[in-house]
C-alpha cells in the first residue's frame, strides 16, 4: 500500500474515529486527543498493519484499547485537586528524584575519566580503596585523591554546599558523602 493512499484513508476515517471517541468519553477536547492518540499509534504501528483488511475498522481498534487503557488507569489514579490526600502519602513524589539522577549524570560526565572512575567504583559499587586501587592499577592514595577531587567537583557542579541541599535522593547523598570507613581505606 502505497504512502499516499494510508494516509487517504486515514485522513477519511478522522471523522469516524472523532465520532466514536466522542460517545465513549463524552468530551470534545479529550475525544480530539484520543483521535490525535490513536493517528499517531497508528503510523507509528504501521508496519502491522495487513494490507487488503479495513484501515478504519483497524484504527478504531487502536482507539478503543487506547480508551481502555486509560480508563482502567484513571481508575486507579485519585483526584486530589487541593492536595489533602497528596499531603498523607509518605513517599515522596519520583519526579525530583529522575531529575537529580539526570543532573548528576550529566555532572558525572564532566569529571575527568579518572576521577569518574574512582569515585563509581568506591561510591555506587562499595569497592574498597584497595580492590579499586587495583582494579584502575594505581595505588591507593592516587584513589583517595580522585576521589575527593570528584566528590568536590560534583558538589561545585551540582550546586551542594550544605548537606540539606543533597535532598532526598539516596543516589545522590551516597556519591557525595559516603564516608571514609576503615573498609574502605584498607
Amino acid at each position: 500500500m502505497s504512502a499516499n493512499t494510508t494516509r487517504s484513508l486515514m485522513l477519511e476515517a478522522i471523522p469516524h474515529l472523532r465520532a466514536f471517541a466522542i460517545s465513549l468519553t463524552g468530551d470534545l477536547v479529550r475525544a480530539d486527543d484520543l483521535v490525535q492518540e490513536a493517528l499517531l499509534k497508528g503510523l507509528m504501528s504501521l508496519d502491522r498493519f495487513e494490507p487488503g483488511t479495513n484501515m478504519r475498522a483497524w484504527l478504531f481498534t487502536i482507539l478503543r484499547n487506547l480508551f481502555l487503557s486509560e480508563r482502567k488507569r484513571r481508575r486507579r489514579e485519585v483526584e486530589d485537586v487541593d492536595g489533602a490526600f497528596s499531603s498523607r502519602v509518605p513517599v515522596l513524589p519520583e519526579q525530583g528524584a529522575r531529575l537529580d539522577m539526570q543532573d548528576l549524570q550529566a555532572a558525572l560526565a564532566k569529571l575527568t575519566p579518572e576521577q569518574r572512575e574512582a569515585l563509581l567504583l568506591i561510591a555506587a559499587q562499595g569497592l574498597s580503596y584497595e580492590e579499586t586501587a587495583q582494579i584502575c592499577g594505581t595505588n591507593i592514595g592516587t584513589i583517595k585523591s580522585r576521589v575527593n577531587r570528584a566528590r568536590t567537583r560534583l558538589s561545585e557542579l551540582l550546586c551542594l554546599y550544605a548537606e540539606e541541599d543533597l535532598g532526598p535522593d539516596r543516589s545522590v547523598q551516597a556519591v557525595l558523602t559516603q564516608p571514609l570507613t576503615l573498609e574502605h581505606a584498607a
